[in-house]
């Protein structure tokens, strides 16, 4: 149970940024550069580093300004998913699970990943912009999601389970909006009549 709620932990941290929770497992947390991450321990290590530490900074730098947001969507709405598979995947090979349990980790932490992304960018387009602030916030969760995944995994599942449930509020939300911009006679087709999309 504890490698479940660090794989969830990790997978949400890789939901805000992409190369920076790779970054840190290998420097912080592996004795031998990312010889359990699927993929990188492939790689040389060298070149992984300057890839993520240059990705890392391009995240850093990027997300303050709303042009930089759109760039990194474009990326991280694909990028996220992979990298919390791999994330679930490194979790399972450190604690030595079975291949079945490493895939199964894989799979709900790029759901978790994925699913986390998609509303972010659903509160980027509601927003008009993430505010400052919350960029913020985003790289305070993603490296404390990622340090609370080895040290602290109780709680750094409680906040990834946290944030899965603001997500579902989230999604509710917006469907309530939706439906009531719609006239009293179309509430089940709050697209009737709209020539631009909102």
């Amino acid at each position: 149970m504890i490698e479940v709620l660090a794989a969830l932990s990790l997978s949400a941290a890789a939901s805000m940024r992409i190369a920076l929770p790779l970054l840190l497992i290998g420097l912080l947390y592996s004795d031998d550069l990312w010889a359990n991450v699927p993929i990188l321990s492939q790689i040389h290590p060298q070149v992984v580093l300057g890839v993520l530490v240059s990705w890392s900074l391009a995240e850093l730098f990027l997300s303050k300004e709303r042009l930089g947001q759109r760039v990194l969507q474009l990326v991280q709405v694909v990028g996220s998913p992979v990298v919390g598979a791999i994330v679930g995947i490194t979790v399972a090979r450190t604690a030595q699970m079975e291949a079945w349990m490493s895939w199964i980790l894989g799979i709900v932490g790029g759901l978790l990943a994925s699913v986390l992304q998609l509303v972010q960018i659903g509160w980027f387009y509601r927003l008009r912009g993430l505010p400052l602030w919350v960029v913020f916030v985003q790289d305070f969760l993603c490296v404390s999601l990622v340090l609370l995944a080895f040290d602290a995994p109780q709680q750094g599942g409680l906040i990834a389970l946290l944030l899965l449930w603001l997500t579902i509020r989230s999604s509710a939300e917006w469907r309530r909006w939706y439906r009531a911009q719609a006239k009293d006679g179309d509430r089940n087709n709050p697209r009737k009549g709209k020539q631009e999309p909102d």
